[in-house]
């Protein structure tokens, strides 16, 4: 067999959005980072093998920003049908052309070599190329799901429901057992212009009439799910059960869609669906999880978990699925209420005793009840995105995960917050040049906020300049100063809704449950300002033009300025569609 070695300085398990955020980023700060995954595609449980859409955290103006948001800017731009091919190739493209970022798929890790509590280095096997792949790293993340690491380094960590008294956590179960959410086969339906018929395959589940309406608040509607409660494993190891539960779930969603096409009683509503793919890989909800520094609880996210390091949020229900899943007569999961947002520590996010070891995404350093949270993958991928900058800094001062915590918290906070990441209750430091400059605009209204450093509506405060295309925002220093670059932060609409029929939910999200004939093609939103230029002030007191952009289609953007100059201003020229255009932060470095 072959072998091949890889050296860098940061090793990630895990190509989910968690993973992928933290290679993308790490990568940009710097290091040398290789990415470790054991399927043809990223994306984990939002990728075409799986096809959830990718769920954040509930409120107006609580989307999720930075990377993930990135990702998603990209999808609207283009995957316009939408079609999952597009999606997937959009994160690899992400991946396989981000520069210091080395992308290795089909590779699944099954040993490391330790020295102490140290990894050194970690061994997958790559089936397409038959070869033995080691790579070495001062650094590692685990981003599994499974949290294969955890298993194999001997990291502290567990599995199941922990007991209501150990947390004092008044929705966890009375005792402590080894029971945990399940996992789910998803299927996807297509609309035509004719009618579909359907014949079940002989090996399929069979429902007809009642006997599936014990599954009390799960609906079969096209429109109105996306069949998240063909749901089991719960009852049985999330890991080592997992084939025999996909068999299971198969038979469970071929019999639904038999029902759905031949059996429900507003079948001719679904007269013209056709079922357009099925998943034969189980997207998971829970398994493994590393014990942390600090482990979230039920009431650190009751409380708003207001860490002093606070490094992600999240704002989903504690969504706790009963174990039973698809079996348990009556309700699949109970919500329990959560505040949006609700802060997220970077103690959670390595191990306790693997000195070298982060954890991002539904393993990190959590109860159950608190995972049932953090667990859906726009807050994972927060939580990668800050390990992943976590990562760049402890290599390039030769620090631990845990010595980042005791000696760069704040930059780590700082740098996310730079890129994009909302810190909930905190503000972005602003440049020197534009917190003692002089701010105005030819037009609109609320030219101050470009440089208060909230970059996002919050707290009943817009946050933002508006205006006009054609009016600017501009800065004039204090002194005569030497410019590299321009940070814009635009509005990517927050709260954008989907224009297609309902969906069930009318947030517009990365892709749809299933393919209309009506369906709306993906667009960048309509907000966001598309063509733009940058001018400097010269000592004379002339504007000239340092910089454009056209058919922008992000939200954060940093422009190269090369100049000597008083002063720069903005002057939005179009946006996608909207009247006005929108800014929450413009400053020059």
């Amino acid at each position: 067999m072959k072998e091949e070695m890889i050296s860098v300085d940061f090793c990630i398990v895990g190509g989910g959005l968690a993973g992928l955020a933290a290679a993308l980023s790490a990568a940009r700060h710097g290091a040398k980072v290789a990415l470790v995954q054991d399927r043809p595609v990223l994306g984990g449980n939002a990728s075409s093998e799986i096809r959830m859409h990718v769920c954040g955290a509930h409120g107006e103006d609580r989307r999720e920003t930075g990377i993930v948001e990135e990702l998603m800017l990209d999808n609207y731009y283009y995957n316009k049908t939408p079609n999952y091919a597009m999606w997937d190739a959009v994160l690899y493209g992400k991946a396989q052309y981000q520069p210091n970022l080395t992308l290795v798929l089909n590779a699944s890790v099954n040993a490391v070599a330790m020295e102490g509590n140290h990894v050194k280095s970690v061994r997958a096997w790559q089936l397409t190329t038959e070869t033995w792949i080691t790579v070495q790293a001062p650094l590692f993340a685990d981003c599994s799901g499974d949290a294969i690491l955890a298993h194999l380094t001997g990291a502290d960590h567990r599995m199941g429901r922990e007991g209501r008294g150990e947390f004092n956590e008044s929705i966890a179960p009375e005792t402590a057992d080894a029971r945990t959410m399940g996992m789910s086969c998803l299927f996807q339906a297509r609309e035509h212009a004719t009618p579909q018929p359907f014949t079940p395959f002989p090996w399929a589940n069979s429902y007809s009439g009642k006997d599936l309406f014990w599954l009390d608040g799960r609906n079969v509607d096209i429109y109105h799910t996306n069949y998240w409660w063909m749901e089991i494993g719960g009852m049985v190891h999330s890991i080592h059960d997992t084939e025999k539960c996909r068999e299971e779930l198969v038979r469970i969603a071929f019999g639904v869609w038999d029902y759905i096409k031949n059996y429900a009683p507003d079948r001719e509503r679904f007269a013209n669906f056709s079922l357009d793919w099925q998943s034969f890989l189980p997207g998971k909800r829970e398994s493994r999880r590393y014990c942390g520094d600090v482990i979230l609880t039920q009431n650190d996210i009751a409380a708003e978990g207001r860490f002093e390091d606070l490094i992600a949020y999240g704002g989903w229900t504690m969504d706790d699925h009963f174990p039973e899943g698809f079996y348990r007569r009556g309700h699949g999961t109970i919500f329990h209420p959560a505040p949006s947002p609700f802060g997220i520590p970077y103690r959670s996010l390595y191990s306790r005793n693997i000195a070298n070891l982060f954890c991002a995404g539904r393993c990190h350093s959590a109860t159950h009840s608190a995972m049932s949270a953090t667990r859906v993958m726009a807050t994972c991928s927060l939580m990668g995105q800050a390990v992943g900058t976590a990562a760049a800094i402890a290599a390039r001062d030769g620090l631990s995960p845990r010595a980042v915590y005791e000696r760069r918290i704040a930059e780590l906070q700082q740098t996310l917050m730079d890129d994009d990441c909302w810190l909930p209750w905190r503000a972005r430091a602003v440049s020197g040049l534009f917190r003692e400059g002089h701010v105005t605009s030819t037009g609109g209204e609320g030219a101050d906020f470009v440089r208060n450093g909230v970059d996002r509506p919050w707290d009943k405060c817009p946050n933002a300049w508006t205006g006009r295309p054609g009016e600017a925002v501009e800065c004039r220093f204090a002194a005569e100063s030497d410019l590299s670059e321009v940070r814009l932060v635009f509005d990517s609409d927050l709260n954008r809704k989907d224009p297609s029929r309902n969906r069930g939910q009318s947030r517009l999200l990365n892709m749809r449950y299933y393919r209309g004939l009506d369906d709306a093609p993906f667009a960048p939103p309509a907000t966001l300002v598309r063509d733009f230029r940058i001018e400097t002030l010269a000592a004379d007191g002339t504007w000239h033009r340092a910089a454009e952009c056209r058919e922008n289609f992000q939200r954060l953007v940093r422009v190269p300025v090369q100049a000597r100059a008083c002063g720069v201003r903005i002057v939005p020229e179009a946006t996608w569609g909207a009247d006005t255009a929108r800014i929450f932060a413009f400053e020059a470095r």
